[in-house]
C-alpha cells in the first residue's frame, strides 16, 4: 500500500510539473511589455477601417472593369415567341422568333475611353483615402502609446512625491505636538498631500483611459497594455531649412486624394463632351423563325435560320441636353481643381506651422529640463543647509515638491514635442516608415 501511494504521488507530481511550468510561462508572458511596433501592427490588423478600405478598393477596381467591358461583345440569348395576325410586327424591337441571340459591343467610342480613365482615377482616389485612413490608425496608436508611457513615468514620480509628502506631514505633526510649529503648518502639510493625491488620481484616470483605448485598438486585454520606452522609435531630426511644405504637397495622402478626384472629374468632363462625337458599335443578331408568324405570306421566300451582323454608326449632331451636361461637368471639374489647389495650400501652411513649432517646443523642453536640473540642485543645497543648521526640513520638502513639479513639466513638454513631430511626419508622408521602421531608442 505504501508503494502504491508513493507511485500515485510521483505520477501526480509528473502531471503537475508541466502545468506549473506552463502557468509560469503564461504569467511571464502577461508581464511582458507590449512593444510599440507590435501595438501598431495589431491595431492595423484589427481595425475596422482595414476591411472598409479593402472593400472600397475592390469596388473601385470593379467599376474600372465594368467600364472597360463595354468594348467587349455582350451576348443575350432568348426567345420572341408570339402569334401573328397579318403582317409580323416586332416584339421588343425584334421580329418574332422561336430562338434568337443578340450581341453588341463598342467598336469606336471616344467618350467611353475617357470614362475608363476617370474610373482608374477613382481607384487612385480610393488608394489615397485608404492610406490616409491607415495613417489615422497609426497616428492614434502612436500618440496614445507615447502619452501612456509618459504618464506611467509621471505616476512613478508622483507616488514618490506622495511618500515624501506623507513623511513631511508626519514630521510636522510631531513638531506641532512638541510645540515647535502651529496648526497652520499642519494644514499646509495636509494640503500638499491632498494636492499630490489629486494629481495622482488625475494622472491615473488619464492613463486608464489610454490603456483602455489601446486595448480596444489592439484587441489585447487591458492588463496586457504595458508600454516599453525602449521600443519607441527615435524621432527624426527636423531641420528648419528643409522644404517640408513642398515635400508634404508631394507625399500627403490628402493632397493625392484631391488631385486624383480632380483628375477623375476632368476625365468625366471630357467624356461628356465626347458623347457628342460619332460612335461605332459592332452589332449582330441570329434568329430562328417560324411559319406561324406568316413570314411566308408577306415575304417572297421563308428561311428558318437568319443572321444579321454589321456596325451601328451614330452621329449626334444635335443634342442640346448632352451639350448642357458637358458644360456642367466641365464646371464641376474646374471647381474640383480649385479645391485641390486649396487643399495643397492648407497642407503646406499646416506643415510649415508644425515645422516652426517643433523648434519652439524643443526649446521649451530644454528649458523644462534645465529647470528640473536646477530643482535637483536645490534639493542638494537644502539638504546641505539642514546639516549646517541654516535650513529646516520644510525647506527641503519645498525643494522636493518643486523638483517633482519641474519633472512633470518636463514630461509634458516632451509629449507636446513628440505629438508635433508625429503630426509633422504624417503631413510629409513619413509616419508609417517611422512607426514600422527598425530604428529603436
Amino acid at each position: 500500500m505504501k508503494l502504491h501511494a508513493r507511485l500515485v504521488l510521483v505520477a501526480a507530481w509528473v502531471v503537475a510539473l508541466p502545468l506549473t511550468l506552463f502557468a509560469q510561462d503564461t504569467s511571464s508572458g502577461q508581464d511582458k511589455p507590449l512593444a510599440f511596433r507590435t501595438a501598431i501592427e495589431l491595431a492595423l490588423k484589427n481595425s475596422a477601417t482595414t476591411g472598409l478600405s479593402q472593400a472600397d478598393l475592390q469596388r473601385a477596381r470593379s467599376v474600372v472593369r465594368q467600364t472597360k467591358d463595354v468594348f467587349l461583345p455582350q451576348m443575350v440569348a432568348g426567345s420572341g415567341l408570339g402569334g401573328s395576325y397579318g403582317f409580323p410586327l416586332s416584339l421588343e424591337g425584334a421580329a418574332p422568333s422561336i430562338f434568337n441571340v443578340n450581341f453588341q459591343g463598342a467598336l469606336i467610342n471616344l467618350a467611353q475611353r475617357n470614362f475608363v480613365k476617370a474610373a482608374k482615377s477613382d481607384v487612385e482616389v480610393t488608394m489615397a483615402q485608404n492610406a490616409d485612413r491607415r495613417n489615422d490608425v497609426i497616428m492614434e496608436i502612436a500618440m496614445d502609446y507615447v502619452q501612456l508611457d509618459l504618464l506611467d513615468s509621471s505616476l512613478t514620480i508622483q507616488r514618490e512625491q506622495q511618500q515624501s509628502a506623507q513623511k513631511f506631514q508626519d514630521i510636522v505633526a510631531q513638531r506641532i505636538e512638541a510645540g515647535l510649529d502651529s496648526q497652520v503648518e499642519g494644514t499646509r502639510a495636509k494640503l500638499a498631500g491632498a494636492r499630490t493625491r489629486l494629481d495622482i488620481a488625475q494622472t491615473q484616470a488619464a492613463a486608464d483611459q489610454l490603456r483602455l483605448r489601446l486595448s480596444q485598438l489592439t484587441g489585447l486585454p487591458v492588463t496586457a497594455i504595458q508600454t516599453s520606452t525602449e521600443t519607441i522609435p527615435e524621432m527624426p531630426a527636423v531641420a528648419q531649412d528643409q522644404d517640408l511644405p513642398g515635400e508634404a504637397v508631394k507625399n500627403n495622402p490628402v493632397v493625392k486624394v484631391a488631385d486624383a478626384a480632380a483628375q477623375a472629374k476632368e476625365f468625366r468632363a471630357q467624356a461628356e463632351r465626347k458623347q457628342l462625337y460619332p460612335a461605332i458599335d459592332f452589332v449582330g443578331q441570329y434568329a430562328v423563325l417560324a411559319r406561324f408568324n406568316n413570314y411566308d405570306q408577306f415575304f417572297q421566300k421563308f428561311q428558318r435560320n437568319n443572321v444579321t451582323a454589321g456596325v451601328a454608326i451614330r452621329f449626334p449632331f444635335f443634342n442640346p441636353v448632352q451639350r448642357a451636361a458637358a458644360d456642367a461637368a466641365k464646371a464641376d471639374a474646374v471647381k474640383s481643381r480649385k479645391e485641390a489647389q486649396t487643399v495643397k495650400e492648407q497642407v503646406s501652411t499646416e506643415t510649415l506651422k508644425l515645422q516652426r513649432s517643433i523648434e519652439q517646443l524643443a526649446a521649451a523642453r530644454e528649458v523644462a529640463q534645465l529647470e528640473h536640473q536646477l530643482a535637483q540642485s536645490d534639493i542638494e543645497s537644502a539638504h546641505a543647509k539642514i546639516e549646517s543648521g541654516a535650513a529646516s526640513i520644510k525647506d527641503e520638502e519645498n525643494a522636493r515638491v518643486a523638483e517633482h513639479e519641474r519633472y512633470t513639466a518636463y514630461l509634458n513638454s516632451s509629449f507636446e514635442l513628440d505629438r508635433a513631430q508625429i503630426q509633422l511626419m504624417r503631413q510629409i508622408g513619413q509616419l508609417e516608415t517611422w512607426a514600422l521602421g527598425p530604428t529603436k531608442r
